[in-house]
C-alpha cells in the first residue's frame, strides 16, 4: 500500500494518519471543517480559550508512543502537566471526594465516606488491574474481524463476570452508595451507562492509576496541533474545509474519495473517521453492502448526547479544582431517564471543567474559563427543538453551579454560549446526537462493533469511536493502532 486517505481529522484520525505516515505511507487528512479536532474542537472569544473536549487526558504512554515511531518525543511538541485530584466529586448534601492515585490520600478519602469500604477498595482495584490487563493491553488494540476471534476472548471474559454492569460489580466490593457512584461514574466519560455498561470498562480505574491523568498546557486543542505537526513533519497532508461527498468505489474495493467540491482523490485504501451511520449511508451511497451495513447500525443502541454551557466569567477561583463531577439528588433515575426513557429530568449531573486553575492562560488576567457538561438524551430519545429549550437547560445549568460553588455567577459572566445535541449532528454529523457513537454495552463491543476494516470492501478502514475498543482517547488511540495493523500488515489486493 502506498497511498491512504482518511475522513475526519479527530484523535483517531489523526493517531492512524501519524502511525501510517511513519511507515512511509503517503497519507492525506480531509477535514470538513477548518480546525483539525473533531470533538476537540476549539473557540477564542473575548480573550478566553474554550476546549470543546475530550478534556480529561488519561494513557499518556500511548500518546508518547505516536512520537516515538519515527525517533521523536512528544515534549517538542506538547506540554502535558498532570492533575491532582483527578476529580473533585461533590454531591447536593455537601460532601466532597477527591479521586486521586495517592493511594494514602485516596483511603482517607474512602474512610471519610466509610471505613468499612477500605478493604473492598482494595479487592476493586485488584479486580480493576486484571480487567485493565486484559481489556485493554491484551484486546485494546486487537481488531475483532471475525466471531472466532470473540469466542477466543470469551473465556476470559466470563472468569470476569463482564455480563455484570459497572455499577454492579462495583457494588459487590463497597457498600457506601457515594463510594459505588465514585467508582462508576467513569463509564459516562466514553458514553456508557454504569448500570448497564460491562464490567470490563472498570478498567478505567486503573487506567487513571497507572497513567495518571493530565492536561496539555493550552488546552486539548494543543495536542491536537501538536500531532498535527508531527504529522506534517513526517510528510503527511492535512486538508481543512474539505468535506466529503462519497467514497468512491468499483465493485468490492474503494479507489478514493470526492469532496463537496467536485475534487476526486485517489488512494490505494480509504479510512472513515467520521461518524459510522454518516459512512455507511451518505459517503458510500452507491454500495448495496453499505446500505445493508446502514440498516443494521440504525438499530443499534447509540449513546446519548451531551448539553455544554462554555462560560468565562470575572475572578479567579483557586478552590474550584480543574475536574469536578456535581451528583444530583438521583443516580440510577437519571441514567434510566437519559438512557431508557428519553426524559429530559428537572436534576442533573455535572462535570466541570475549569482549566485556568492549572492554565491561567487560557482566560484573561483575573479571569477564568469553565466549561459544565450534562449528559442529555440524544434526538432518537428526545427529539426537542434544542434552539427553543437550549437556553433554559442553559440557566438551570449556570443556576445549579450557582447555587452549589459561584454564588453570583450570572453577574460575573464575561462571555458564555452553549453546545448540544443538534450542534454534535449539524457539526460533526453525529447519528441522532450522539457524543460518543455505539453505547458501549458487551453485546456493542469488540467483535459486535463496527469492524476495523469493512466485512465487503476489503480496502476500506474505520477508526475512533464506533469501532473497537470505542470513545475516550485512549480508546480511539487504541483503535487507530488495531486499524493500523490491518492496513501495514495485511496486502489491499
Amino acid at each position: 500500500m502506498d497511498s491512504a486517505v482518511i475522513i475526519g481529522a479527530g484523535f483517531g484520525g489523526l493517531a492512524l494518519a501519524i502511525r501510517l505516515q511513519s511507515a512511509g505511507v503517503a497519507t492525506t487528512l480531509v477535514e470538513a471543517r477548518d480546525k483539525p479536532g473533531g470533538r476537540a474542537y476549539v473557540w477564542e472569544r473575548d480573550g478566553f480559550t474554550f476546549d470543546a473536549g475530550p478534556t480529561v487526558i488519561t494513557a499518556p504512554d500511548a500518546l508518547k508512543e505516536l512520537w516515538s515511531l519515527s525517533g521523536r518525543d512528544i515534549a517538542d511538541d506538547v506540554t502535558l502537566v498532570p492533575v491532582d485530584p483527578f476529580y473533585r466529586l461533590n454531591w447536593p448534601d455537601g460532601t466532597n471526594f477527591d479521586y486521586t492515585n495517592d493511594d494514602a490520600v485516596l483511603r482517607a478519602e474512602i474512610a471519610r465516606l466509610e471505613p468499612a469500604d477500605i478493604a473492598g477498595y482494595a479487592r476493586f482495584l485488584e479486580y480493576s488491574a486484571a480487567v485493565y490487563q486484559e481489556g485493554y493491553v491484551r484486546l485494546g488494540a486487537q481488531p475483532f474481524l471475525d466471531f472466532g476471534a470473540m469466542v477466543k476472548a470469551a473465556p476470559a471474559l466470563m472468569q470476569h463476570q463482564a455480563w455484570r454492569s459497572v455499577y454492579a460489580t462495583v457494588s459487590r466490593f463497597v457498600k457506601n452508595e457515594k463510594l459505588r457512584q465514585a467508582l462508576s461514574f467513569h463509564t459516562l466519560l466514553v458514553g456508557g451507562n454504569p448500570m448497564t455498561t460491562s464490567a470490563i470498562y472498570a478498567l478505567i480505574h486503573k487506567l487513571e492509576r497507572d497513567g495518571g491523568v493530565w492536561y496539555a498546557m493550552g488546552g486539548t486543542n494543543q495536542l491536537v496541533a501538536g500531532m498535527v505537526r508531527l504529522f506534517e513533519r513526517l510528510g503527511g497532508t492535512l486538508r481543512l474545509n474539505a468535506p466529503v461527498a462519497t467514497i468512491d468505489t468499483l465493485g468490492d474495493r474503494a479507489t478514493g474519495v470526492t469532496l463537496a467540491g467536485g475534487e476526486t482523490i485517489a488512494a490505494d485504501a480509504v479510512v472513515s473517521n467520521a461518524d459510522l451511520v454518516h459512512t455507511y449511508k451518505q459517503l458510500l451511497a452507491g454500495s448495496r453492502s453499505a446500505q445493508r451495513a446502514t440498516a443494521k447500525l440504525e438499530r443499534k443502541r447509540f449513546s446519548p448526547s451531551l448539553f455544554l454551557v462554555h462560560f468565562g466569567i470575572k475572578g479567579t477561583w483557586p478552590g474550584i479544582p480543574h475536574h469536578m463531577i456535581l451528583f444530583g439528588p438521583r443516580y440510577k433515575g437519571l441514567l434510566a431517564d437519559i438512557y431508557d426513557h428519553g426524559l429530559l429530568s428537572e436534576d442533573f449531573a455535572l462535570y466541570l471543567h475549569h482549566p485556568t486553575i492549572t492554565d491561567p492562560g487560557m482566560a484573561p488576567p483575573g479571569h477564568s474559563t469553565f466549561y459544565a457538561l450534562a449528559p442529555v438524551p440524544h434526538l432518537g430519545k428526545f427529539p426537542a427543538d434544542w434552539a427553543q429549550i437550549g437556553p433554559i437547560v442553559e440557566k438551570r445549568i449556570l443556576d445549579e453551579v450557582g447555587r452549589r460553588l459561584i454564588p453570583d455567577i450570572h453577574d460575573r459572566i464575561v462571555t458564555k454560549f452553549s453546545y448540544g445535541p443538534a450542534d454534535f449532528r449539524d457539526d460533526l454529523g453525529a447519528h441522532l446526537g450522539s457524543a460518543f457513537s455505539l453505547e458501549p454495552t458487551l453485546t456493542q463491543s469488540a467483535w459486535f462493533r463496527a469492524h476495523n476494516r469493512d466485512d465487503a470492501i476489503a480496502n476500506l478502514y474505520f477508526v475512533g469511536a464506533g469501532t473497537h475498543p470505542g470513545a475516550g482517547i485512549p480508546g480511539v488511540v487504541a483503535s487507530a493502532k488495531a486499524t493500523a495493523g490491518l492496513m501495514l500488515e495485511e496486502p489491499t489486493t
